[in-house]
């Protein structure tokens, strides 16, 4: 059975300051207890319409501003758009409370660089626990290594310096919207939801799911994970072919943010958008009798 070989670490290794590992732990302690609280509220039937149209809203904004954003249009250089566009969506991917642009770049560089492996900032060799939260807690972020192109956009670079500012837009706009409920429901529960489907595109779909193209890791699709991040979840896809804009390669492989790629590209507010050719993924796939674990 062919496996995934892991490779020995390549370079020093950086660690969070005390500071930045309290920060971690309030951003993913207070959602989590907020949430809770929320579940209280909505078992009273304490929640109207309003609280549940702010969570699906900015769900969708910073949800999108992270798969279109922050991963497709900036990591994978998937399409190309207009520096308001470019900003627009970084903007959107700063209100998840994910990191600044640059951060969540670099660290899925790395990832890709070292997938299932010592280097990987959320390998999976350290644990489901590790792979999903865990891993927030001990990488720093090496901008010296992965993604020094980055710090040369001036859209990116602008995003980064002021990400902190659209983070605290995305609770202050929903607080402003429904006061104290709306900042529950669509600043707090909304960014609970959206990191732990994000978290699990790392964990849940290197773990657990279908693989139709060969791979040097052990990336999975997973269909419930694809609809709720937004296309994400169809991982080994993407980890096959990592330029690929959309990572729903079939017709029934939903992924919401290949549709809105293709509908800003039909208005000619993106362009370049990177297609794999039907050859392409012919030559990858993974036979019926493969266990296709690596190659």
């Amino acid at each position: 059975m062919a496996r995934v070989v892991p490779s020995a670490p390549t370079e020093p290794q950086l660690e969070k300051s005390r500071g930045e590992k309290l920060a971690v732990l309030i951003v993913v302690v207070l959602p989590f207890l907020a949430t809770l609280y929320a579940i209280v509220m909505l078992w009273n039937r304490a929640v109207d319409w309003l609280d549940i149209t702010l969570l699906l809203v900015f769900y969708a904004i910073t949800g999108l501003g992270i798969t279109v954003g922050y991963h497709r249009m900036l990591t994978h250089k998937s399409f190309e758009t207009h520096s308001w566009l470019k900003r627009l969506f970084l903007i959107m991917g700063s209100m998840a409370v994910e990191g600044s642009p640059l951060v969540w770049a670099s660290t899925h560089i790395q990832h890709h660089a070292h997938s299932d492996g010592e280097d990987d900032p959320h390998s999976p060799l350290e644990g489901l626990w590790h792979a999903h939260t865990g891993w927030l807690f001990t990488h720093k972020e090496n901008l010296d290594v992965y993604g020094t192109w980055l710090k040369k956009d001036p859209d990116v670079v602008w995003v980064s310096r002021t990400w902190l500012l659209w983070a605290g837009l995305g609770l202050l706009i929903p607080f402003l919207i429904a006061g104290w409920s709306g900042l529950l429901w669509g600043g707090l529960v909304r960014i609970f939801l959206a990191h732990h489907v994000t978290w699990s595109v790392n964990s849940i779909c290197h773990t657990f799911g279908a693989r139709d193209y060969q791979t040097r890791d052990a990336s999975r699709n997973n269909f419930i994970v694809g609809l709720l991040a937004f296309g994400e979840g169809w991982h080994n896809n993407h980890h096959a072919f990592p330029r690929s804009a959309f990572h729903g390669l079939r017709w029934w492989q939903i992924d919401l943010s290949a549709y809105v790629i293709r509908a800003l590209e039909s208005v000619g507010l993106v362009w370049n958008v990177h297609r794999i050719k039907e050859a392409d993924l012919n030559k990858r796939v993974i036979p019926a009798t493969a266990d296709g674990m690596g190659d």
